[in-house]
């Protein structure tokens, strides 16, 4: 089993020569690594084997972008399978439609991934609703964020009803607009 110098050395061959018998041993060295990690993510035995091989592809394509003062080989090639995996999920997630009844089965141990994509969606939404303007954003947050009815903010706001709603609507324009395909 080679060790961390070796492997780092045998990913600069590649940069370098486009050395074959490098990237046969780094290959047989990581494929069975690699999908071994991919279906303890949850991922069919096929799509675990076919992510496998698209990263080492993109190990031989991407090579001479790894630089090992910033990460080990091990640390960089299993990077680009869990940017493969998440970008596959994504493709997958937006291909597929959602069953209603799924959604009455709640999961409590959400996964990393689950997290990350979670945290990025909210990260979006805060950079969004930085774009309104204050009144939209504290009526959103009043509406969405605290489920208050528009009769309520209205009162509290001390703003005619019809305006809440207008603000509202102008609101969640905007932020479709700005969101959209993103979440």
């Amino acid at each position: 089993m080679p060790n961390g110098e070796e492997l780092d050395r045998l990913i600069q061959l590649i940069a370098s020569e486009r050395d074959k018998q490098a990237f046969a041993l780094l290959y047989k060295h990581f494929a069975p690594r690699l999908k071994a990690f991919l279906l303890r993510q949850g991922l069919a035995a096929s799509v675990a084997e076919e992510l496998a091989q698209e990263t080492m592809l993109s190990v031989w394509r991407k090579a001479s972008y790894f630089d090992p003062q910033r990460a080990g080989a091990a640390t960089w090639i299993f990077t680009i399978a869990r940017n493969l995996r998440i970008d596959h999920l994504r493709r997958d997630r937006s291909v597929s439609t959602p069953d209603p009844e799924s959604e009455d089965t709640v999961d409590d141990g959400e996964t990393g991934e689950a997290f990350v994509l979670r945290a990025e969606r909210e990260e979006r939404l805060r950079t969004a609703m930085k774009s309104l303007s204050p009144e939209q954003a504290a009526i959103v947050r009043l509406s969405f964020f605290n489920d208050k009815p528009h009769s309520e903010i209205a009162s509290e706001l001390g703003l005619p009803l019809g305006t809440v709603k207008s603000r509202v609507r102008l609101a969640l324009g905007k932020l479709r607009t700005l969101l959209e395909g993103q979440l």
